[in-house]
């Protein structure tokens, strides 16, 4: 598909590994040049060869204010952003009880503070050039609340929050900034979290999968994992829709009760 925005530039956070890496490799496809970022020089260095000849990366930890200025600098070396996706984020399955301050902390950077950071110079850019699209990496859990996972699940729902007032910041201009919902998605973490349960109980892979889609998520319309390839394709789209701005799009396998 030709979306019309060959030789532009995306910034793809977190894009080494994941639905980061499916959406990097989807820019790249439609001709776009990729700068992705992470922590980890040779599996950044791995997914710049996956992605392709279009591809960059930097080693920039966007915890830090150092980190973003690194990254966004790197970028702009290829020309004017036009997409930004910030997809950094982590989970963990945790007891409310037992999660200490210090967590609740690390939560907020990992899954909020980093797409502040690199979206403060790059929004600025994207207002002063009268052109661009940010989208947020949010989750199904924003609206979900898992209670096993409530810290996950506040930040994801701080995303929906933050990109929408950002949106209120582009009104008469040809910026936008949405949020993407993915559900559970086979990326490499989760497949390694679920062959751990599979291993501490002496079951298969599938047998865990087929308890989790019946005792966790029996709202779930498609009852398995989703193909990081679908969530790279749709985000592509999502940027280059001029159509959409301030809104949030599910891509959840039908695990949230609603029309909307």
């Amino acid at each position: 598909m030709d979306l019309g925005i060959a030789g532009k530039v995306a910034i793809v956070t977190g894009g080494s590994s994941g639905i980061g890496l499916a959406i990097a490799r989807s820019f790249h496809n439609e001709g776009v040049t990729v700068v992705i970022n992470g922590r980890d020089e040779a599996k950044l260095e791995a997914a710049v060869t996956k992605i392709g000849p279009n591809c960059r990366g930097i080693v920039a930890d966007l915890t830090t204010a150092e980190g973003a200025a690194k990254l966004y600098a790197f970028a702009r070396q290829s020309g004017p952003i036009s997409f930004l996706v910030n997809n950094i984020g982590r989970f963990d399955v945790e007891d409310f009880f037992d999660i200490s301050d210090e967590r609740w902390h690390e939560y907020f950077e990992f899954n909020v503070m980093t797409g502040i950071r690199i979206t403060r110079p790059v929004l600025k850019e994207m207002l002063g050039n009268d052109d661009g699209s940010i989208v947020f990496i949010s989750s199904e859990a924003a609206v979900r609340s898992i209670p096993f996972m409530v810290h996950y699940s506040l930040t994801k729902t701080a995303q929906l929050g933050l990109s929408r007032a950002l949106a209120e910041m582009t009104r008469g201009t040809r910026v936008r900034v949405n949020a993407y919902m993915p559900g559970p998605t086979a990326t490499d973490s989760v497949k390694d979290y679920f062959h751990g349960i599979a291993a501490e109980r002496g079951i298969s892979f599938d047998d865990v999968l087929r308890g989790f889609f019946k005792d966790d998520q029996p709202g779930s319309l498609i009852q398995k994992l989703i193909d990081p390839e679908m969530h790279g394709r749709a985000v592509v789209q999502m940027a280059a829709n001029w159509a959409m701005n301030g809104t949030t799009q599910r891509a959840d396998g039908g695990a949230v009760h609603s029309i909307l």
